[in-house]
């Protein structure tokens, strides 16, 4: 696996997302060389009215923490975008830190394919998973 570490992820971002993705506050924890591990911090804004995390929340984390995995797996970011983004919402979060986990199925070339399962912090059951695919625009 190329060298990317917690820096560049942190700076990847800080600076490639849209600024209310920066604004979820999602930390990287760990990567290796099948995906990474990351936070997405308790926020109260992302609370809906029902008094759990909004679903729309924790697909835009999905969706980011996939990128900046493949950044990680393949040394360095590589533009690219969502083709397709499948969310199940198993159980509801409550307001509080999600762990999150991304295991990378496949980067090739062109396509990516990858599989998150997110928990609430310190409980083993899933609450959220994603599959995802991602076009390279950039070799």
């Amino acid at each position: 696996m190329p060298q990317f570490g917690m820096e560049q992820a942190q700076k990847t971002l800080e600076t490639v997302f849209a600024p209310w993705i920066v604004e979820l506050g999602l930390r990287p924890v760990s990567f290796d060389e099948n995906g990474g591990s990351f936070v997405l911090p308790h926020n109260d804004r992302l609370v809906h009215v029902g008094g759990v995390v909004c679903g729309q929340a924790t697909a835009s984390a999905a969706d980011t923490a996939c990128v900046v995995t493949l950044a990680a797996l393949n040394g360095r970011f590589r533009i690219c975008t969502t083709v397709d983004l499948t969310t199940h919402f198993i159980r509801p979060l409550k307001p509080g830190d999600i762990e999150i986990r991304v295991e990378v199925l496949s980067n090739g070339k062109r396509m990516a394919y990858a599989r998150v399962e997110m928990r609430a912090k310190g409980d083993t059951r899933v609450a959220v998973t994603a599959t995802s695919a991602f076009a390279y625009l950039e070799n």
